[in-house]
This record gives structure tokens, C-alpha cells and sequence, in this order.
């Protein structure tokens, strides 16, 4: 018997993972901060939010680098770089699922459900609860509440599991049990 019931998990960093080392050739061979610009907060926040979309973002990184065909070319590499699902951490939440319900929660953009259908995951989990759609992003408390809502269960009933240790803490604050997920093994041993 499960400890709680339902299970929260974020995406990227958990459940998707991005190649890093593509990433950092790309920088290198083009001679820009791409990860650092992409990822500023200015930068990524009104995408995450749901106020612009992922081209929209693309373009804002082109500009932020310089606007010139060196930025563009550059920013369309690491825009397409490949990601996969771990299948491990997809088979520990399809046990969990037979249980209890599992929602994705996650930081994402206005493409989320495109490369959700594009890993073979559109009917993987309960729901799906993106911060561009629902208009609030981790840590805020909301997309929690809401995250705990759909899954119909109590927020001090939820397991909550993310990479990201402020988006832990921010779950635990609200009674959820928290995971901060490092490895295989930090899944396993809550879910066993």
C-alpha cells in the first residue's frame, strides 16, 4: 500500500531528458551562451507561462544573441535537439499508476502536448498539468493546488517528485511528500 494517492512528477529532468552534451557542442562550434541566454528568467518565464510560444521564445534568444543569421542558425540547432523518455522512471510510474493516479506536472510551453504525443506518452499519464496552459509555474504554490485537484486527491496525499530541489520544497511546504529526484534509485525506493 502506497503512502499516498496520487503521484505528482515533473517532465524534464525526470521522465524526459534532453541530450546536455549536444547542447554544449553547439555552443562551442557556435561561440555563444545559448543554455545561459535560453534559460535566462526574463527569457524563459513568459513562454513557461503561456504568453508567448516556443517560436516566439526561439526568436527572443535570436535577438538576445545578436539578431544576425550566426544567432539563428545556432538557436535552431539547440531548439531541435533530440530528447527521449527514460524508461525506466516510465515503467516505475506505470506501476504506480495501477494504483493511484499519476499527473505530470511541469514547466513547460505551448509545444508540450506535440512532444508528449511525439514520445508515444499522449494517453501515458492521468493528466497533464503545463504552467503554459494553466498560467502558473513551480514553485508557485497554485500549480500545485491544481495539480492535486485533478488528481481529486488532498495536496497532504500527493507524492510530488521533481529534479529541481526549490520545486520540492515548494510541494512540501504544502504537506505533499517530496522527492527530489537525482536518480533511478530516488524513484524506486518511494514507489517500492
Amino acid at each position: 500500500m502506497l503512502p499516498f494517492d496520487a503521484v505528482l512528477t515533473d517532465f524534464d529532468g525526470v521522465l524526459r531528458h534532453f541530450d546536455h552534451a549536444a547542447q554544449a557542442d553547439i555552443e562551442a562550434r557556435y561561440g555563444l551562451p545559448l543554455r545561459k541566454t535560453a534559460f535566462d528568467p526574463g527569457l524563459i518565464l513568459p513562454p513557461t507561462l503561456g504568453h508567448l510560444t516556443e517560436a516566439q521564445w526561439a526568436e527572443s534568444i535570436v535577438t538576445a544573441l545578436g539578431g544576425d543569421e550566426r544567432a539563428r542558425q545556432a538557436v535552431a540547432e539547440f531548439i531541435a535537439i533530440e530528447f527521449w523518455v527514460d524508461e525506466e522512471v516510465k515503467a516505475l510510474l506505470a506501476r504506480a499508476q495501477e494504483r493511484v493516479p499519476v499527473i505530470i506536472v511541469t514547466n513547460a510551453m505551448d509545444t508540450l502536448e506535440e512532444h508528449i504525443d511525439r514520445l508515444g506518452l499522449t494517453y501515458f499519464a492521468d493528466d497533464v498539468v503545463s504552467s503554459a496552459r494553466v498560467g502558473v509555474a513551480k514553485p508557485d504554490p497554485r500549480i500545485y493546488e491544481i495539480a492535486a485537484e485533478r488528481a481529486g486527491v488532498a495536496p497532504g496525499r500527493c507524492l510530488f517528485v521533481d529534479d529541481r530541489l526549490p520545486n520540492v520544497e515548494a510541494a512540501r511546504a504544502l504537506g505533499m511528500t517530496g522527492v527530489h529526484y537525482r536518480t533511478i534509485q530516488d524513484l524506486a525506493d518511494v514507489l517500492s
